[in-house]
């Protein structure tokens, strides 16, 4: 009787590219974009916008050229990021415009478009210049050098509405803080790649919770003292929480340990509350969320939070209608801090929850990226960058719906803002590589002594 020889197993199929359905995605996004174009100029002035062409030729290109840059760069990439940062980038502009018409002095439309073309630029700068993600990992301490100066440089300009979160130079602002939250994501990543283990298993143990030695604590107490460094120099609420949330749950995710939640949102809230009661400016608008019809009944008439809920309640179910609502009653930051009001308004809670499903979309397919990559820092990375975008839904979305209090930050690619526009373009690109590079055929190389161990559980 002959032995059968064993047959070879057959190769694994290839992952599909579906750069397909990312070029249908984009067209959906783009004609839906035009198509609130078009709304907002039949709702307040009776007739198609005369530059309607224009615009969707521009979102329209702009798209197209990412979409190229993908292919040829990163062919195995979620093919969802780019749609969904192409229809919210599309929306953000449409609801700037609809603004515009409130306010003919103030044109912010055409300058978004332009910023969102330097944002697309660099996206594709980004996916042409970065072959593999690994290399930030290099960079590590620069990035951080680099993200201090640009959160400390604020300081030395005068203060904008009470914060001092913007650099002028003439007619030129931008907010280095929305810069500086990349650069740190890319130190966090690696700094935790490198020191996760003593992170997790030494020093002292205090009640359930182990402490880590001195020498891996004291990174996380200069980032804690930071965060309450930059709210009191520069009044500036929101950008603390963000980045120290940032660094907390990047430090849980590389230790498995939940006791680092409890004593990160011990450490926020002790500094929130201490700078809440002390600077005048963030205590004022603690003030406003406890009390924001306070103003109103001291017959001063309604302030922003107020508007805001208003607006919100205007909007009901369905909305009003683009076009068709209030909302810059709000005031000078209805195009920015308060863009969301807008949307609540115009688009109703249907519309409001298609936004949050969009971001939450956006946020899960990076999350899915950390999940699959075999690199420590290539995880912790996409875990981090997609941790910025859901950070600062919450801050924003829970300040203008009085949930928390405000924060003055700007609403991923929805809100006027070139920094934060040209910013958040960035993260996608960096998210597209890492996505390109969990979903790439065959194993990936893992570097020694950074491929991520079974979290701890129950500390």
């Amino acid at each position: 009787m002959t032995a059968k020889t064993a047959e070879p197993d057959p190769p694994e199929p290839r992952p599909a590219k579906r750069r397909g359905v990312e070029l249908s995605l984009l067209v959906c996004a783009v004609l839906i974009s035009v198509y609130g174009y078009v709304a907002v100029g039949l709702a307040r002035q009776g007739a198609v916008p005369p530059d309607t062409v224009g615009y969707g030729a521009g979102l329209g290109l702009l798209s197209l050229l990412a979409h190229l840059a993908v292919r040829r760069r990163a062919p195995y990439a979620d093919p969802l990021l780019l749609p969904i940062a192409v229809l919210l980038n599309g929306i953000g502009l449409v609801l700037i415009y609809r603004l515009d018409l409130e306010t003919p002095g103030d044109v912010a439309a055409p300058t978004q478009l332009v910023w969102s073309a330097l944002g697309v630029a660099l996206f594709i700068a980004s996916a042409v210049a970065l072959p593999d993600h690994r290399v930030l990992q290099r960079y590590a301490y620069v990035s951080v050098v680099a993200a201090l100066v640009l959160l400390c440089a604020p300081i030395l300009f005068p203060a904008v509405n009470g914060s001092r979160i913007w650099i002028r130079v003439g007619e030129l602002s931008f907010q280095p803080g929305e810069f500086a939250k990349v650069l740190l994501a890319v130190f966090f990543a690696a700094y935790l790649a490198a020191n996760r283990g003593a992170l997790a298993h030494t020093g002292r143990r205090l009640w359930r919770l182990q402490l880590p030695a001195g020498r891996v604590l004291g990174p996380v107490l200069a980032i804690w003292l930071l965060s309450v460094g930059v709210l009191v120099l520069e009044r500036d609420l929101g950008t603390s929480l963000l980045f120290f949330g940032l660094f907390v749950v990047m430090l849980y995710v590389a230790t498995g340990r939940i006791g680092w939640i409890a004593v990160g949102l011990l450490l926020a809230a002790a500094g929130a509350y201490a700078v809440g009661s002390l600077e005048p400016h963030v205590h004022g608008r603690v003030q406003d969320w406890l009390d924001p019809y306070a103003s109103i009944e001291a017959g001063q008439g309604p302030g922003q939070l107020a508007q805001s809920l208003f607006a919100f309640a205007t909007g009901g179910l369905l909305g009003t209608g683009l076009g068709l609502g209030n909302s810059v009653l709000i005031g000078f930051a209805t195009k920015s801090d308060f863009i969301l009001a807008t949307a609540g308004e115009e688009l109703g809670l249907v519309g409001l929850t298609a936004l949050f499903l969009l971001y939450a979309l956006l946020v899960a397919r990076g999350y899915r990226a950390g999940l699959v990559l075999r690199d420590a820092f290539g995880a912790l990375l996409a875990v981090g960058l997609s941790s910025i975008l859901a950070l600062q839904v919450f801050i924003i979305a829970g300040g203008v719906t009085g949930l928390i209090p405000l924060t003055g930050m700007a609403m991923p690619f929805l809100a006027q803002g070139g920094s934060s526009v040209v910013t958040n373009w960035v993260i996608v690109a960096l998210l597209i590589r890492l996505s390109d590079s969990a979903r790439a055929p065959g194993p990936e190389a893992a570097e020694p002594g950074v491929v991520l161990a079974e979290p701890a559980v129950g500390r």
